[in-house]
């Protein structure tokens, strides 16, 4: 298509073939303005409203209950915080990416919406609180927001090359969306996980979603991994969605626990959460480390576990996971909770030292 100066050459090129006298330069209508005005408007409002959040948080100095014990299997606890809000939206949480800094994150929740907020530190160095949370509902591919949550069900996300990715269940998907400029806008394209739709469940697929350092065996591509959906060797589908070992693999269940959540390691090493519950046994969380170098085409995936937790400990719902490398080198754990709105869960953040 020519641009406006081409435009403008080509109209004069055919004024000169065809002079005319006395052409009158029409004004445009009040309608026409009227008519540009209200798209405008209509654009504007289109965009989702980004809504503070006001956080109330209280520490937690210990991670079992009554007990002042630091050291759990290969990780020692930090602290933690039980997050509040006047703010109802507050809730939900089922993914969580930090920025390089190390402080500002980006979260989903599974009522669709994003949330960007950063963690305080005390003087000890332990999380305090979270400040500048805004909430935003996230847009689908037609730019709607505020959809049902059977069509905006997010579970988890991360960033890869200037786009964050998204992971639904429910409509499956990964999509990708501009980094920055996530929350106003829709999704950029939607990503092939290669898992055969009829194989996953409605509201056991993509709880994780986790991009391997470029330095490692799969060069920086993403991954995949169902929460409670099965092969036909009843293995967790997961798949690797580019790069040298773009492939189905499988994932070891390890039953009572289901996938929730996932992350890298710098060594390229994959941590995944799981989480257990039970009307006989309660609420439990798991933490079990996959070694990088396993993952691929055909392959089913195991790992040590390194954190097991039962309603003895302070734990809930335990849905995100993401790490993080300190200035010092320390890596750390930050593993939060989707209360799903309700009176009867918490919204906690915990964090964890991994202990070589």
């Amino acid at each position: 298509m020519p641009d406006r100066a081409e435009g403008g050459e080509a109209a004069g090129a055919v004024l000169k073939i065809f002079p005319q006298k006395d052409v009158p330069v029409r004004a445009p209508s009040l309608a026409f303005i009227a008519a540009l005005l209200l798209s405008a408007t209509s654009f504007a409002q289109s965009l989702p409203p980004q809504e503070p959040i006001p956080v109330k948080a209280s520490q937690i100095e210990n991670f079992k209950i009554s007990s002042d014990q630091k050291i759990f299997g290969k990780l020692e606890f930090i602290g933690g915080i039980e997050m509040s809000s006047s703010n109802a939206l507050l809730g939900a949480v089922s993914g969580i990416r930090f920025r390089p800094d190390g402080r500002s994150f980006v979260a989903v929740m599974d009522t669709g919406h994003w949330l960007e907020g950063r963690i305080e530190r005390d003087a000890k160095g332990r999380l305090s609180g979270i400040s500048d949370l805004i909430g935003t509902s996230m847009m689908d591919s037609k730019g709607r927001a505020e959809q049902v949550k059977n069509r905006m069900d997010a579970e988890s996300l991360a960033f890869r090359d200037g786009e964050v990715l998204v992971s639904y269940e429910g409509y499956h998907r990964v999509d990708a969306y501009p980094d920055p400029g996530f929350a106003q806008s829709k999704p950029l394209r939607s990503i092939p996980f290669l898992i055969p739709v009829a194989g996953l469940k409605s509201n056991r697929s993509f709880e994780t979603l986790a991009v391997a350092p470029k330095s490692s065996p799969l060069a920086g591509a993403p991954v995949v991994i169902a929460e409670a959906s099965f092969d036909k060797s009843n293995h967790l589908y997961a798949a690797v969605l580019d790069g040298p070992r773009k492939g189905l693999f499988g994932v070891a269940e390890n039953d009572p626990f289901a996938v929730t959540d996932g992350a890298f390691l710098p060594n390229g090493d994959l941590l995944i959460l799981e989480r257990r519950f039970g009307f006989a046994q309660g609420i439990g969380m798991e933490i079990r480390r996959i070694p990088g170098d396993s993952i691929k085409p055909g392959a089913v995936v195991d790992g040590e576990v390194l954190l097991q937790a039962d309603m003895g400990y302070q734990i809930d719902n335990m849905e995100g996971m993401d790490v993080i490398v300190m200035p010092d080198g320390d890596i750390r754990i930050i593993i939060v909770s989707d209360d799903n709105h309700s009176i009867l869960e918490r919204n906690l953040m915990l964090e964890f030292r991994l202990l070589q």
